[in-house]
């Protein structure tokens, strides 16, 4: 059977994505679930294995990126147990260059341990959008430094797809939060979501305006969703003995550790493709029972997603190019046909 889908011909700029008719993936496995999908999330982790080359080089394009799902579980293997067909789902898996996965498509198998029940709260496209920003958020701040009720923490661009989910889950364990943000709109949101202390980073030296805010001593934990030479003055802004992560690689080129070393920094690097990529199921159950934790919270009125723009399949190319722009607030999706 085939499906349509849009494929990734070779590493390159937009024009590599080409709305294709591709083989329908096929449960091969009795724990598998088939879902034909309703949307997509886009992220900017799309961008870069489009213009740099999927994670698995001895895999041959096209590949089918897009890490999030959501749709309707159409067939079920013989030992599937969590679903049933018909039940609405959301997950984020595949998309990193494997074959038979990704979806931008209109069909994905997945294996029944990595899908959580999608929110009823949301739309199909909202869902798309979530899980992928929901699990590194969640894994920067609860996983690795723990954050605590009480604790002051400092989100990098609030209004972002990271940012803005980062806001709402450090809110939610009781901490006071300072974002920066690059205009008054943005501000306007990330106040809407809870955020304490926004700074407008283009009008406020952002470490001056965290030491005011903290009387000198800096916040308990940074949270850098941007790098670059970011992630080096964030160093100035943590409190001593304080926690520090990031969810993209340092470039030394740009600056050093000795700020972090001085004030005695604990450095996380987060990466939420790990599981994935070493195939590690633990951490992948993990993940999803993020997502069913962010379900409950979503329906609770306790969690929301800003879905800026969604486009129907075919204009991903557009949805690419705005996250390269750096334009984007919150997330987008893709409706599928």
């Amino acid at each position: 059977m085939k499906m349509q889908a849009v494929v990734m011909t070779k590493p390159g700029d937009v024009g590599v994505l080409e709305l294709r008719e591709i083989p329908r993936p096929e449960i091969e496995s009795p724990t598998q679930i088939l879902v034909r999908l309703k949307a997509a999330g886009v992220n900017p982790i799309d961008t870069k294995i489009r213009r740099r080359g999927t994670f698995y080089p001895e895999e041959t394009t096209p590949a089918v990126l897009g890490c999030d799902g959501a749709g309707v579980v159409e067939a079920v293997g013989q030992d599937v147990t969590k679903f049933k067909v018909g039940d609405e789902v959301y997950f984020c898996q595949g998309g990193l260059g494997k074959a038979n996965s990704g979806n931008y498509a209109q069909y994905a198998v997945v294996e029944q341990d990595y899908v959580a029940h999608k929110p009823k709260s949301l739309s199909f496209e909202e869902a798309a959008a979530a899980p992928l920003v929901l699990i590194t958020a969640w894994e920067s701040l609860y996983d690795r430094v723990e954050l605590k009720s009480g604790q002051k923490v400092l989100i990098h661009a609030g209004a972002g797809g990271v940012g803005h989910v980062a806001i709402q889950l450090a809110k939610l364990r009781g901490a006071e939060v300072a974002t920066t943000v690059s205009n008054p709109d943005k501000e306007r949101l990330v106040r809407k979501l809870g955020a304490d202390y926004p700074i407008l980073y283009r009008q406020q030296n952002f470490v001056k305006a965290i030491m005011e805010w903290t009387r000198g001593e800096g916040v308990d934990v940074g949270f850098d969703t941007v790098g670059g030479k970011t992630f080096f003055d964030t160093c100035e802004a943590v409190r001593v003995y304080g926690d520090l992560v990031t969810i993209l690689e340092p470039d030394f080129s740009l600056g050093s550790l000795k700020t972090a070393r001085n004030r005695n920094l604990r450095i996380s690097l987060e990466l939420m493709l790990t599981p994935a990529l070493m195939n590690l199921a633990a951490a992948l159950q993990h993940q999803c029972s993020i997502l069913e934790q962010c379900a409950r919270w979503f329906d609770e009125g306790k969690l929301s997603i800003h879905l800026s723009h969604t486009f129907p399949l075919e204009k991903v190319a557009l949805a690419h190019q705005m996250i390269e722009e750096g334009s984007v607030t919150g997330k987008i999706a893709l409706v599928i046909p």
